[in-house]
């Protein structure tokens, strides 16, 4: 997926509130269509995109008061002249720079313009901005806590950090919410000349689709929402005493990534290029005794280039998490862990540390966007989502979730211990109805064998909540589907060039195994 409580807008308790009994949403509210006069990116972006600015009301209550400016790039169709529309982006987070887009997949880089933007507050639109002091920045950084004396640290550090944005951060930190970005994001589709909206989103970027689907559900031409939040447990919660969880754990993102787990080890059961492998052992026993020596002392590894790396327990956790989000990086998290556990063996008398390379995260946009922070991703998730006002009770909610998904709980679960302090609210953020008719349909995508951030089990949920949906499945583990099978990809071809739906109950298979080798040109 960061003072006062936030408090979402409605009382779910079964699902979702009666769209009879909400009161009437905040739209655009006749703000000004933004001018869009786009001109080469520059130097420092990579070739082929088109960039622009523009500006769109700090608050929608006050359309033609002041405004914010909205970093925007383009990735022009290839045939101009049989080009069907504009596809707009978000590529997750909340934080997350979207101003330079992917093509998706070919065919749709034929036939639409591609768009992307840098979400009000983040990158190089105007930004939030909390710290005068770059080192104060590392208040809302580092591994989550384990130890009590790490829990009262990390408290003390992100209540600093509440205080800080509340003195610098400006009136932009009241008017951070998904709505307000959907909000402009329909600007946006004006300022293009769509009568309706094109939309890919993936992680958080779901949410943001689902919030625009509901706020302007006759405004949605194709929308496609990859790796799926449920709106209901980002906001609020389905019943009353979900409000006063952490969304981060009422979430089950932790769950999603021990279901993650789970497919890796049995692919690795199953292959015998896994490095991790031992017939006749259970893997997740195996990987469990290396947690047991984590949490007692770290664990030295050397990289391929000779240097050595001290692993903690909190650096494996990362790590293994951080894997788990492609399949395709199978490989490398089975060679990180059999040297963990090769270091440990006691049946081992090795002379040096286990050689393994410590599995990276996934490469960024390929640009440096002007200003980011992580108080601006935690803007929009306090924005949105109900917390407990105490700080001390994420320590219990991490232990519990540690019980359901080890160490993962307590890396998810802590991410939104921010929220407890939060001083920003925006009052025009929305929490429901999640079931309004859209124009078209929508299309729920999700990895079928576990989701290590957004549960498959979010995006079964999301289908049946919104009011017109179908799910798509890929038979695999990992965290998106697009690009990963060429039954997908041409699912979503289909979908957003000419509309149509793929079959109900529709499982598509990757193109790849997890340990297939990596094909050369």
């Amino acid at each position: 997926m960061f003072g006062s409580m936030l408090l979402a807008a409605g009382l779910i308790t079964t699902g979702q509130a009666s769209a009879a009994a909400q009161p009437r949403v905040l739209s655009t509210n006749g703000a000004p269509v933004p001018e869009v006069a786009w001109d080469s990116c520059g130097e420092n972006y990579p070739p082929g995109y088109e960039c622009a600015e523009a500006e769109v009301p700090l608050s929608y209550r006050q359309p033609h008061g002041q405004s914010i400016t909205l970093a925007v790039g383009r990735l022009p169709a290839k045939d101009q002249a049989n080009k069907i529309g504009t596809i707009l982006y978000n590529p997750g987070g909340p934080g997350g720079s979207g101003r330079i887009p992917p093509k998706l997949t070919e065919s749709l880089h034929e036939r639409f313009d591609i768009v992307g933007f840098d979400p009000r507050g983040i990158g190089s639109s105007t930004p939030l901005r909390c710290f005068g002091d770059p080192e104060d920045a590392q208040l809302l950084g580092g591994q989550f806590p384990v130890t009590p004396a790490e829990v009262r640290q990390r408290v003390e550090d992100t209540s600093k950090a509440s205080e800080l944005c509340a003195e610098n951060a400006g009136p932009l930190l009241d008017h951070m919410s998904t709505a307000n970005v959907a909000r402009d994001m329909d600007l946006l589709r004006q300022a293009f000349g769509e009568r309706q909206i094109s939309y890919y989103g993936i992680s958080y970027g779901t949410h943001l689709g689902a919030v625009y689907a509901n706020l302007f559900p006759e405004r949605v031409r194709a929308l496609a929402i990859d790796a799926v939040l449920d709106p209901v447990e980002w906001t609020t919660g389905y019943q009353p005493r979900e409000r006063f969880q952490p969304f981060s754990y009422r979430l089950g993102s932790h769950n999603g990534s021990q279901r993650a787990l789970t497919s890796f080890l049995d692919a690795c059961a199953d292959d015998e290029r896994c490095a991790f492998r031992e017939p006749g052992t259970d893997l997740l026993a195996k990987y469990n005794r290396i947690l047991d020596h984590l949490e007692r002392e770290p664990i030295t590894i050397s990289a391929p280039d000779g240097s050595t790396t001290e692993v903690t327990y909190q650096d494996a956790i990362g790590s293994v998490q951080g894997a788990l989000y492609s399949a395709l990086a199978a490989p490398a998290l089975a060679d990180f862990l059999q040297a963990l556990h090769q270091a440990i063996a006691p049946d081992t008398r090795l002379s040096s540390a286990p050689v393994a390379e410590i599995p990276e995260p996934a490469p960024g946009p390929g640009y440096q966007a002007r200003h980011t922070g992580p108080e601006q991703g935690l803007a929009v998730m306090c924005s949105d989502s109900s917390n407990p006002g105490n700080p001390y009770v994420w320590s219990r909610y991490a232990r519990t979730a540690d019980r359901q998904a080890r160490g993962f709980g307590s890396a998810w679960t802590w991410l939104s211990l921010p929220c407890a302090t939060w001083t920003g609210y925006d009052r025009d953020h929305y929490a429901g109805p999640w079931d309004r008719e859209t124009a078209s349909p929508v299309l729920v995508i999700g990895n079928g064998q576990g989701d290590p951030a957004t549960p498959y089990e979010d995006a079964v949920r999301t289908s049946t909540l919104l009011g017109d949906a179908r799910l798509l499945t890929l038979d695999s583990f990992g965290h998106g589907a697009r690009g990963y099978s060429a039954c997908i990809d041409s699912a979503m071809d289909s979908y957003f060039i000419d509309g149509k739906l793929p079959t109900e109950g529709t499982v598509c298979q990757p193109d790849r195994a997890p340990f297939d080798p990596v094909a050369t040109p």
